[in-house]
């Protein structure tokens, strides 16, 4: 059954009443003073529609809402379990202590070094094409 507000003249109280649609005209009892009070229009409303699976507040400003925030875009692709990408931003990666960067610095001036010696000694090159993983 539908909320409809009442206006009591005598106590000048507006209060809700939830009556069938066939009653809504008909004056109700004041809960105060039980007097007759008659129905007045909504003081207050909210309206949400759903629109491509999302609800949507009227007036549409054309976002969307995911749990309840605000967002400018759909979820597209794959996402994590309740987690929308305008709201769960990507973290960075972290960055290399001052300690990691000396250590990565010294393994390459070792491996130039090594590789000058190989040179100078004639020894030759060996070209090797399977994939590793880069210590920079």
């Amino acid at each position: 059954m539908p909320v409809y507000e009442y206006l009591c003249k005598h106590c000048d109280g507006i209060f809700e009443a939830i009556r069938p649609m066939s009653q809504a005209s008909d004056p109700a009892p004041c809960p105060v003073c039980s007097r007759k009070a008659r129905r007045v229009p909504p003081t207050s409303f909210a309206a949400r529609t759903m629109r491509e699976g999302y609800p949507r507040a009227i007036p549409d400003r054309g976002t969307y809402y995911h749990l309840g925030k605000e967002v400018k875009t759909r979820i597209t692709g794959t996402t994590r379990m309740n987690e929308h990408p305008e709201l769960a931003k990507p973290r960075p990666k972290p960055t290399k202590s001052k300690g990691e960067r000396e250590i990565v610095r010294e393994r390459k001036h070792e491996k130039a070094k090594e590789e000058a010696r190989k040179r100078r000694d004639g020894v030759p090159r060996i070209i090797d094409r399977t994939p590793r993983r880069d210590d920079d």
